[in-house]
């Protein structure tokens, strides 16, 4: 079995505020005065983390992640429980931590390296990397106040992964900047994990959670809400939140035999009936599809309430979980006021089967407008699952078909 590099066992966190700042001081020395409102930022969090394993943390902001993140890296101490970790940690946690902003790059380099425990050979020798990999040109050289964020999220992140570390964490820092070097970092994020690195990644990109991740823990008011697959995590989480903000909601959820996970929620004052792909020539109903294949997305919907505005959404994801395509009728102007309760609504969406051989799946909400936290009568994750095959074109990869072709001159 993999060896545990990280063992988080009932960490938890206490905030406690007294009516003076003597009475504080008094219970460090041992005096037993009660606090006047305690707070747990963190609560009973069990986990184990896996060498070559990366697992994602996520949840709305308050739900404990950065102060979990903060007693791993061992910058607070919990007040109850316990963690141990095996090899070295490298974490990018706040931009510029252990920066200088009158040092150019390159002295910060020397001094956040420095506590980070490298010693100033290895960081000589390390710097010609370093700078290469931020590319920030003649400002590594100048000093940091001059920096924009996503500058200093470069230096930061091209000084953490310099040297390889056994555990990786990486909060939210890579959203900043521009889109070349997050897909640059993530490479590099890979790569260690590649050659054994555990990852712990705090982020509120489910796409990035989903790409690199094996594992999502769901975190809640301080505690592990849900520990599983990011898929299972991912889509939960995602209907836990629209449910937060309307009380009414439930959340189901199961996985059918090819794998796929389905997560239904809503308060069903509208429900889908039907959802099927369908051949627009013979009409009939299928699982598999061509290339090229003209197709009919049949939706019919119940409506068991009145409601003010009736909005379909559909989306499309690959089976690694990846937004190929979506949309929904408010974007395109065709949302239904005032449906009655007991009337029957078709939609059928017409579209050219552009996607690449491979798995999918749909998934459609019912809503009152662009938004799946505003009345959500019903969203059901990866209600229809169907496969695509090229058997008549020439061959390519990838999730979509580009209609276009390669001319060549001599």
């Amino acid at each position: 079995m993999t060896a545990v590099v990280l063992d988080v066992a009932g960490v938890g966190k206490r905030y406690a505020s007294y009516r003076s700042s003597l009475h504080r001081f008094a219970t460090w020395c041992g005096a037993s005065i009660a606090p006047t409102s305690v707070y747990w930022a963190a609560r009973d969090v069990s986990f184990q983390l896996r060498a070559g394993e990366a697992l994602a943390l996520i949840g709305q902001n308050g739900a404990g992640k950065s102060t979990l993140l903060k007693l791993i890296t061992g910058t607070i101490l919990p007040t109850t429980g316990a963690l141990h970790h095996a090899g070295s940690i490298s974490a990018i946690l706040e931009l510029g931590l252990g920066f200088n902003p009158e040092f150019t790059g390159r002295e910060n380099i020397y001094q956040a390296g420095g506590l980070l425990g490298h010693a100033r050979g290895l960081l000589d020798r390390l710097m010609p990397e370093i700078e290469a990999f931020a590319e920030i040109g003649e400002f590594f050289d100048r000093p940091l106040r001059t920096y924009s964020s996503g500058m200093q999220a470069r230096l930061a992140f091209a000084l953490a992964t310099a040297v390889r570390p056994d555990i990786l964490i990486v909060d939210e820092v890579l959203s900043v900047g521009d889109s070349y070097f997050q897909h640059k970092s993530f490479a590099r994020i890979r790569k260690f994990k590649e050659d054994g690195t555990s990852i712990l990644l705090v982020s509120h990109s489910m796409g990035d959670v989903r790409a690199l991740c094996e594992r999502v823990i769901l975190l809640d008011k301080g505690r592990v809400l849900k520990d599983g697959k990011p898929d299972e995590v991912v889509d939960y989480y995602n209907a836990l939140t629209a449910a937060k903000e309307q009380s009414n909601l439930a959340v189901e959820q199961s996985r059918e035999d090819g794998g796929w996970l389905r997560t239904r929620s809503g308060t069903l004052e509208v429900v889908m009936d039907r959802l099927e792909l369908v051949d627009p020539n013979s009409g009939q109903k299928i699982a598999t599809a061509q290339v090229d294949q003209p197709l009919d997305l049949v939706a019919s919907v119940t409506v068991n309430q009145d409601v003010p505005r009736l909005v379909l959404g559909l989306l499309l994801r690959d089976r690694t979980g990846h937004v190929v395509w979506g949309t929904n009728t408010w974007h395109t102007k065709q949302s239904l006021d005032h449906p009655k309760a007991g009337e029957r609504i078709d939609f059928v969406f017409k579209f050219q089967c552009t996607l690449g051989p491979g798995s999918y799946a749909v998934s459609y909400g019912l809503v009152s407008s662009e938004s799946i936290h505003e009345n959500t009568f019903e969203w059901h994750d990866n209600a229809l699952v169907f496969d695509v095959l090229n058997t008549h074109l020439p061959f390519f990869v990838g999730t979509t078909r580009l209609p276009g072709e390669i001319v060549i001159r001599r």
